[in-house]
């Protein structure tokens, strides 16, 4: 598998989940456990589910083929905050790139009681286990749209999906992009989150910014694929 950072583009993703044990976190019960108490001490509301990761990517002629299992929340976030040390795993993860008609970007800022409080970037989450289908598919499309009601407020009616995909392959990170377009400026867009926001009774966003150009790239609250996604972008303009 090549772990070299790329961004491409494809017509199609292909996901599935299949049994995988994951020696990592089999071997290191005792860090994890000790990562969950730390963590939960600091945001008590941390729920220990299940998560997708990923054990695979391929890719062929459009088509990008990725094979998920499954496993502890707990795991998942002892393997971050462990600084990713099993590097045959990684993350990867459906989201909509959100922007205005006018082709500016609108992020969301994760509250406060959030595991990345502060951090900027596009509606996302790890997949779980109600991202699969009965054939053992991964439904990633319908991630990107529940990740954006959930986050932002926004309902499909409020925006038009692209069917392409960016894949921005940055290991043990995998951002799965569509671009996600509203009817109105981003200025505006922004006002109509912020509002759905205000009437939420436990947003997971305090505030969105508006990416524009690079100088709105922001290093220290931006994720590096994000960073990548960014100035792949504005450099094809």
């Amino acid at each position: 598998m090549k772990h070299e950072p790329s961004i491409r583009r494809v017509s199609r993703i292909e996901a599935r989940c299949a049994p995988f044990r994951w020696q990592w976190a089999g071997q290191n019960r005792n860090l994890i456990e000790a990562n969950w108490q730390r963590r939960t001490a600091d945001k008590p509301k941390m729920f220990n589910g299940r998560v997708l990761l990923l054990q695979s990517v391929e890719y062929e002629q459009g088509l990008c083929r990725n094979t998920y299992f499954e496993t502890d929340y707990a795991d998942f976030i002892a393997w971050i905050d462990s600084g990713y040390p099993d590097p045959t795993v990684a993350n990867g993860f459906a989201m909509g790139a959100l922007r205005g008609s006018d082709g500016a970007f609108i992020c969301g800022v994760m509250a406060g009681q959030t595991v990345n409080s502060g951090r900027v970037y596009f509606a996302a989450g790890t997949p779980d286990p109600s991202d699969l289908r009965p054939d053992g598919s991964v439904d990633l499309a319908t991630s990107i749209t529940r990740e954006l009601f959930e986050e932002t407020g926004l309902t499909e009616g409020d925006y038009r999906m692209d069917d392409e995909w960016i894949v921005v392959h940055r290991w043990p990170t995998i951002g799965l992009l569509r671009l996600v377009t509203l009817p109105v400026p981003a200025e505006r867009g922004a006002e109509i989150i912020r509002a759905n926001i205000a009437a939420q009774t436990e947003p997971e966003l305090s505030d969105v910014r508006i990416v524009r150009g690079p100088e709105d790239v922001d290093p220290k609250t931006m994720p590096l694929f994000l960073q990548s996604f960014f100035r792949w972008t504005f450099d094809q303009r």
